[in-house]
């Protein structure tokens, strides 16, 4: 997977944009995979408390596998892996996510999977000129929810051959997986009334640049329109970031009457835009809630099966399709609707039955029929593991949310 870079260049019309848009699409025709996992952390003996970043920072390990260490706003601890072949993905993120628990846990701390913190509120511990930008253009409360406390697993796919079907199964079959993997719907230890709680504030933020990109058959076209319709967040002025406030898209700014952008302006524009699928020479499939530490090897292999393995892919896609469009049911309701839940379970099994052609050995394949049995086919995706905590007393949630009382 390669990255993309931008030059200096003033865009002169929304040609140059198209051009942008169709340089995301272009990258390795492979079938890697890379994993990027988001963590919050928790003291064990103060669930309630924020932990500072400096405290997580300072006790993290080499990690042999290649992940790369980030923090968001709110003090997330992310891992981004290098990509490879799905097995290879898996298992050097997965000695990297234990190698980083270990630690944590002998400093009296530990990595909690779930897609929104489910008690304690929003807090931003990082104040960097960036994140000061955005959280202005975002606002209370939905902005500081999504800086500080929601978690992701990320997975980014090679484009193939071709990146048109890719782009159309990774949104087709969003709401199925969105659904299946909820696993959101507490917050400040009550439900929200969500299954994906974390979804739930993707709606609520500025939808120009986190609604879903329409998959019409020509996703360069439809990135170009969607990059131009896009509201300008902030831009760079020096080393300075200034928030946009009166909701200029990025082709006002084409047309305005000042010096036009350039594709600088154009590639940082890109960066502050949302959608469920993202094209940056490879797709970002970002619709995904954070898992527990044992489960997201199950959400990569699933979403790299359905997205990648045609076969699997066309079973999934008759299955899905009716409800292509369903993502705030999906999010709300999770997979008690029982037309989601049929689906999901037709798109796991056809999962299932690609992964050994993808490499996947037979610990994992294992892994994903025990969620599909456990999640799928029941209807109760993770996100009632946490609804059944509520208004429990506290040291049941907080076991849960130490890995001490949740497999």
């Amino acid at each position: 997977m390669t990255g993309l870079v931008a030059e200096d260049a003033p865009i002169r019309n929304a040609s140059d944009v198209e051009a942008f848009a169709r340089d995301c699409f272009l990258g390795a025709t492979g079938d890697e995979v890379g994993i990027e996992l988001e963590f919050l952390v928790f003291d064990r003996t103060a669930t309630g408390e924020q932990v500072p970043l400096n405290r997580t920072a300072a006790v993290l390990p080499p990690l042999d596998g290649g992940s790369r260490v980030t923090f968001e706003p709110g003090g997330q601890l992310e891992l981004s892996g290098p990509a490879g072949p799905l097995s290879e993905a898996i298992a050097r993120m997965r000695a990297d996510v234990d190698a980083t628990s270990r630690a944590l846990r002998g400093a009296g701390l530990a990595l909690a999977g779930a897609g929104h913190d489910p008690v304690r509120p929003a807090r931003r511990q990082l104040h960097l000129p960036r994140y000061d930008a955005m959280a202005e253009f975002l606002g209370l409360p939905y902005g500081a929810l999504m800086m500080c406390s929601t978690a992701s697993i990320q997975v980014n796919l090679d484009l193939g051959h071709r990146p048109s079907a890719r782009w159309e199964r990774a949104h087709r079959l969003g709401p199925i997986l969105l659904a299946a993997f909820a696993n959101s719907s507490l917050r400040e230890g009550r439900p929200c009334g969500w299954m994906s709680g974390r979804q739930e504030v993707w709606e609520n933020l500025d939808r120009t640049r986190t609604a879903p990109v329409p998959a019409t058959g020509d996703p360069v076209a439809d990135w170009t329109s969607y990059l131009l319709d896009a509201r300008l967040m902030l831009v760079r002025e020096g080393g300075r970031y200034r928030t946009i406030r009166d909701g200029s898209t990025f082709r006002d700014w084409l047309d305005a009457p000042v010096p036009p952008p350039t594709l600088a302006d154009l590639a940082y524009h890109a960066t502050t835009i949302f959608p469920p699928v993202r094209p940056r020479g490879w797709l970002e499939i970002r619709y995904l809630d954070a898992q527990h530490p044992a489960n997201w090897p199950v959400c990569v292999a699933v979403t790299h099966a359905l997205v990648v393995d045609d076969r699997a892919a066309d079973t999934a896609l008759a299955a899905a399709e009716p409800y292509a469009g369903m993502w705030l049911e999906a999010a709300r309701c999770g997979l008690t609707d029982p037309r989601l839940r049929r689906a999901a379970e037709e798109c796991f099994r056809a999962a299932e039955e690609a992964l050994p052609r993808l490499g996947a050995d037979r610990a994992l394949t294992a892994r994903v029929s025990a969620y599909t049995d456990r999640h799928v086919t029941t209807g109760r995706p993770p996100a009632y593991d946490l609804l059944e905590l509520a208004g429990e007393p506290g040291p049941r949630l907080s076991a849960w949310l130490t890995e001490e009382g949740h497999a």
